[in-house]
């Protein structure tokens, strides 16, 4: 079998890459180990955390703001093509402080992002309290971030998926590719429990696995799996609006009523399974923050692997010297977010746009920081 454009993995930037592409015309195939949105893209809490996520500016803070930006129209553009909605929360975020010290780092915050151009909101404990009643009266103070919304990861993942399909894009689930190597000068040969297709294009986005992937290619790319546990409430009424962002977890109310607690964070560690003290300490954690929430009811938990490079920046761009192959992972804890962003940039990256604002991001930053040291 014959393609463009082969995509390996079938998470939310496989498959918002293969929509963007099928957008400019191009059909590519995209295939998927297990089904499409198994893993990281489903257990996200779906936070579009420009600015709650982000320390201090720089590329990375850009491109997650003009990431989020995008999201306004994406849910119009998916709604009309797949009558899927992806539950853009416009509500906000409160950043809560806990601490004296959580306090002086959230207003040394505020400094930057209104010098950046970006709203940012200091509210003393009666705010927060008057916003957020439920709130535990102790809190210190909150960083208000309005326009750091949240969406379904599930739903944001099917509706790109389902998307793509009706514009044309083979979604291959199920097939595992069990090796890949070259076929000419210009075209690929990967194999796959489903046959073998040839492709001129290869694009790589599967989050924590791409390393093996990008080894069977002869390059190396440190990718480490960091497990997110994470649970589900459902209290007996509605309690918050807006995302609550503790020091210990995070708090995000979802459209069915439910509200998602997260998250741990277990470096190496490869078994999506949640352990039972992981259960406790997300628990004591939401108390702390909402002490109405001892009365809900546990729904379910789950885990994810989030895929971190070892400088936190994602890798998006060409690999080595292979002008036709991309890779598009490592997003670590912000996937969502920079799903809309990625997709569309590494669509024009194929169309053989420039693409400034992924400079930061080439993976071959590696091997030109390697190439430097050992030059020195």
């Amino acid at each position: 079998m014959h393609t463009n454009v082969l995509i390996i993995g079938g998470g939310v930037m496989g498959c918002s890459i293969a929509y963007h592409l099928a957008k400019r015309g191009i059909k590519s195939t995209l295939i998927e180990r297990d089904a499409v949105g198994s893993h990281a893209s489903s257990a996200a809490a779906g936070m579009l955390g420009a600015q709650v996520e982000m320390e201090h500016p720089g590329p990375l803070t850009d491109f997650c703001l003009q990431s989020r930006s995008m999201f306004p129209a994406l849910q119009v553009e998916l709604l009309e093509r797949t009558g899927v909605d992806i539950e853009l929360n416009r509500a906000g975020l409160l950043k809560l402080a806990c601490s004296d010290e959580d306090v002086q780092r959230l207003r040394l915050r505020q400094t930057w992002q209104t010098a950046y151009g970006q709203t940012a909101r200091w509210l003393e404990r009666e705010d927060c309290l008057e916003l957020e009643p439920c709130l535990h009266p102790d809190v210190r103070g909150a960083l208000s971030l309005p326009d750091d919304w949240q969406v379904s990861a599930p739903k944001l993942t099917q509706a790109l998926a389902f998307a793509a399909r009706n514009l044309g894009v083979a979604v291959m689930e199920q097939t595992e590719v069990k090796a890949i190597g070259r076929q000419s000068d210009r075209l690929w040969r990967v194999d796959t429990t489903a046959g073998s297709w040839i492709a001129e294009r290869i694009v790589i986005t599967t989050g924590a696995w791409s390393r093996f992937i990008s080894q069977a290619l002869g390059w190396e790319l440190p990718m480490t799996p960091v497990k997110g546990e994470t649970m589900a409430l459902r209290p007996k009424k509605s309690l918050f609006r807006r995302t609550l962002f503790g020091p210990d977890c995070y708090l995000v109310p979802k459209a069915n009523g439910e509200i998602i607690v997260g998250a741990t964070e277990r470096v190496g560690e490869w078994e999506e399974e949640v352990a039972a003290e992981a259960v406790m300490w997300l628990l004591r954690s939401a108390f702390k923050l909402v002490p109405e929430l001892r009365g809900s009811l546990l729904v379910r938990s789950w885990a994810g692997l989030r895929p971190r490079t070892h400088d936190a920046l994602p890798y998006i761009g060409r690999l080595g010297d292979l002008d036709n192959i991309v890779v598009a992972t490592g997003h670590y804890r912000n996937g969502i977010l920079l799903s809309a962003a990625t997709g569309d940039a590494v669509a024009r990256l194929i169309l053989g746009e420039t693409v400034p604002e992924l400079a930061a991001f080439s993976p071959n930053r590696l091997w030109q920081l390697q190439e430097k040291e050992g030059s020195e």
